[in-house]
């Protein structure tokens, strides 16, 4: 159990059985009243958003939620196969669960297993990744008014829009979280 007070984000709250990330928080100090505490959750499971208001100093059950760095290592057509790299203990987690990470992911790549009581939680990839461009149109020039993109396809079979100067074969930085194009990788 914690206090409101001691909200950070990336917390994870259970509040009626069901666990919220933390987002987003600020104490209020209103001129007249008693302060409270304004949140934005995120559910971990549905990923839904919501906004929550606690009174300052109410107590609330925090989650147990255990990190870890794991190994990416094949999908076997129903689910994913991560190994833990400390223990070698490989776990299989559902494609709902690993959601977009999938489209980022390689074989033998770290990533980060969120686990709540033996139940896995999510899949946390860094921020972005490098990865090679398997097929793209030659750009033509003189088709736009300005900066132009065109579709490509990633080695994991996932595709992005990526400026016109990019060709087959060349690396590039993924945002993982927009599937947005970064730039080129010096190789």
């Amino acid at each position: 159990m914690a206090t409101t007070n001691d909200l950070k984000n990336g917390m994870v709250l259970n509040i009626e059985g069901q666990l919220w990330t933390v987002v987003d928080f600020q104490h209020v100090k209103p001129g007249k009243g008693p302060a409270f505490v304004r949140t934005k959750l995120k559910n971990v499971e549905s990923g839904k958003n919501v906004d929550k208001t606690f009174n300052a100093g109410t107590k609330v059950e925090t989650a147990n939620v255990d990190k870890r760095t794991m190994q990416y290592l094949y999908n076997d057509g129903t689910s994913y196969v991560f190994m833990d790299t400390s223990t070698y203990d490989q776990i299989e987690v559902s494609p709902e669960v690993v959601g977009d990470a999938k489209n980022f992911m390689l074989e033998n790549q770290d990533a980060i297993v969120a686990t709540n009581e033996g139940r896995v939680l999510f899949v946390e990839l860094p921020a972005s990744v490098e990865l090679v461009i398997s097929e793209t149109e030659p750009g033509l020039q003189g088709d736009r008014s300005t900066g132009g993109t065109k579709p490509a396809t990633l080695e994991t079979g996932h595709q992005i829009q990526v400026p016109l100067f990019i060709t087959s074969g060349e690396k590039v930085k993924v945002d993982t979280r927009d599937s947005s194009y970064l730039g080129r990788v010096k190789g």
